[in-house]
């Protein structure tokens, strides 16, 4: 389909997404979709003059070509492999992926990149992400392109614009899933309820199923313990309350959270 998009490089089709897609969830509908085609044109052709008739007849092509499902939602790939250029598409490599769906898994590719331990991803640390990421994808890309696509991510992900990227910044990056206890409320079950869940919790976080929680499977569950009430948390933040775990619930100071330590602390009887 010829759209006349062809002028749209990934940053630009990216940073008018996110202004749309305010919740991050990968999609826009409704009215939120009139709005997004109408910009589209005026950014596209600004001397043009935008019709109600044009952008209807715009949204109409591309919803009967694209929304595969007929729910009257555009999800972020489905335009963006539409639009962009295959060399162009970098930026959305992330969500044709399924998204992380375990904090444990995360936190496993931040203390990788995090080479320094600052608690935060600088630029050259990004670049060595998207590097790795490239290649895991059998992507050649030239050295001056990845210092542009390192230069974009930072422009489009660093909301605080201080030249580097936090926890929650990586987060959006790599579409990591909601909060996996934000299910469960022990605290309003029952004993076998409470019970149950907690096999759940333990099974969930123990990603190497050896029966304890060590390295980045304590890290990723304190991010989702906190994150409960602390949605915000830095990494440096995230590093002292895992000590602090650590203190209260590691009783035999082997570094390690065994399960009958977790249960204990959090006050589980069996």
């Amino acid at each position: 389909m010829d759209t006349g998009f062809d002028r749209l490089d990934a940053a630009g089709f990216l940073q008018i997404w996110q202004h749309f897609d305010a919740d991050d969830n990968g999609y826009i509908e409704g009215k939120e979709l009139d709005e997004f085609f109408r910009h589209m044109m005026k950014k596209l052709s600004p001397k043009e003059k935008i019709t109600e008739e044009k952008v209807k007849r715009l949204k109409q092509r591309f919803m009967s070509a694209y929304d595969v499902t007929a729910d009257g939602k555009l999800q972020i790939q489905e335009l963006a492999n539409m639009i962009l250029p295959e060399d162009e598409n970098f930026l959305l490599v992330f969500r044709r992926e399924a998204p992380l769906d375990n904090s444990v898994d995360f936190m496993k590719i931040w203390r990788k990149y995090d080479v320094d331990c600052s608690g935060y991803i600088s630029a050259q640390e990004l670049k060595a992400f998207l590097e790795d990421l490239f290649k895991m994808h059998h992507k050649q890309v030239s050295p001056t392109k990845l210092e542009e696509y390192t230069d974009t991510m930072m422009k489009i992900f660093d909301k605080n614009k201080d030249g580097r990227l936090d926890l929650n910044d990586m987060a959006r990056i790599l579409a990591l899933e909601e909060n996996f206890l934000i299910q469960f409320q022990m605290d309003a079950s029952s004993k076998e309820e409470r019970k149950r869940d907690f096999e759940k919790i333990f099974n969930h976080y123990d990603v190497s199923k050896n029966g304890t929680l060590e390295g980045v499977e304590v890290d990723g569950f304190v991010k989702d313990m906190m994150g409960l009430v602390r949605p915000d948390m830095t990494a440096p933040e995230l590093d002292k309350l895992r000590v602090i775990m650590l203190r209260h619930c590691d009783v035999n100071k082997d570094g390690k959270i065994q399960r009958n330590e977790l249960a204990l602390c959090l006050g589980i009887k069996p």
